[in-house]
């Protein structure tokens, strides 16, 4: 074994902060992972993990070795790469993160395209809903529907989505539909964000302005508001393809339609420093095509169903409610094809 495996591995295990899940992502016995951190602390003379039985942390000698490897790792898999894109095939491992209800909902079917397409290409799909170190967690694509400000990652816009104010008929018909965006004001507000929200962004004859509103809860998943929206907690304002399949059979019924903003997209980002293997290059390709950012509708599955709940007895306001979902799903989304 060479001493770049070993530190990879090493690292592997200090980001994931355990032996037995480094050993599934490098696809490897927790054995072979626990003999190669070993190896590396024969080599350098110093302990680099603190071991126990419930527990493992970095000792300073770990913590530098993993700050100062970052760029050796980084420059070792880039050339690797290199090689690897003279060749016409793409292989080898492609590592990609992306926030949980993305992958859940829109992204399933693309994947499992894809990974039949290139049976060369390892890919390695990390979940999170936070703030994501491209060159420190060695992650090649991550995907996101929200703002990217750092200047050293290259972003493509892949397709366009709408956001959707949403609550179950049981709730609406108890609280009233609102007409217009103010109205959201009287209504329990469940805020898709990473910081807490006392603003909705709407639009209204084409001018865009915000609306102060009662944050009952805000989450960085949008997939756990919606199922509270299910249950009547309160209004969700989320991405609307992870709803679509709710808003079909009326399990949730959307409002505001004409004042949602149009400019929310799904970004594929990449870093600068990394060049492009041909598994990347085959992924952005592949994400771009099956997405219809060339034009074409977009391809994005909805989140599949849950099995369905007996309503409540219905009222007055929750038939209106039923009839605005019946109408919603019928018309079908509206609107110009995103453009890259």
């Amino acid at each position: 074994m060479d001493g770049l495996d070993l530190i990879k591995t090493f690292r592997e295990v200090a980001f994931r902060r355990s032996f037995s899940r480094a050993a599934i992502s490098l696809g490897m016995s927790k054995a072979t992972v626990s003999r190669y951190v070993a190896e590396l602390e024969t080599r350098s003379g110093v302990r680099l993990l603190n071991r126990s039985t419930r527990s493992l942390s970095l000792t300073d000698a770990g913590q530098i070795l993993l700050d100062r490897s970052t760029e050796l790792v980084t420059m070792a898999e880039n050339t690797l790469n290199d090689l690897q894109g003279h060749g016409a095939h793409p292989r080898g491992r492609l590592r990609m993160s992306a926030p949980n209800g993305l992958i859940a909902g829109w992204m399933s079917d693309v994947i499992a395209e894809f990974i039949k397409l290139y049976p060369d290409v390892y890919v390695s799909l990390v979940f999170t809903n936070g703030e994501v170190d491209l060159i420190g967690e060695g992650i090649d694509i991550h995907l996101t529907g929200g703002r990217i400000d750092d200047m050293n990652l290259i972003v493509r816009r892949l397709v366009q989505f709408d956001m959707v104010v949403c609550a179950s008929p049981a709730y609406w018909a108890q609280r009233g539909i609102p007409q217009v965006p103010e109205d959201m004001s009287r209504h329990d507000v469940l805020s898709y964000s990473a910081k807490p929200t006392t603003h909705l962004p709407f639009e209204t004859k084409g001018k865009p302005h915000d609306v102060s509103v009662h944050s009952r809860m805000e989450a960085n998943d949008a997939v756990a508001l919606i199922e509270l929206a299910l249950r009547g907690v309160g209004v969700a304002y989320v991405p609307e393809p992870l709803a679509q399949s709710h808003l079909e059979r009326g399990a949730l019924v959307p409002v505001l339609r004409d004042h949602m903003p149009r400019d929310h997209w799904l970004y594929a980002a990449y870093s600068q420093r990394r060049h492009n293997s041909a598994a990347m290059r085959a992924m952005l390709d592949f994400l771009e095509q099956s997405m219809g950012a060339n034009g074409e509708n977009p391809l994005l599955p909805p989140m599949p169903a849950p099995l369905p709940v007996s309503p409540p007895a219905p009222t007055c306001a929750l038939s209106r409610a039923q009839d605005v979902a019946r109408a919603t799903a019928s018309a079908g989304r509206t609107g110009t094809p995103p453009r890259r």
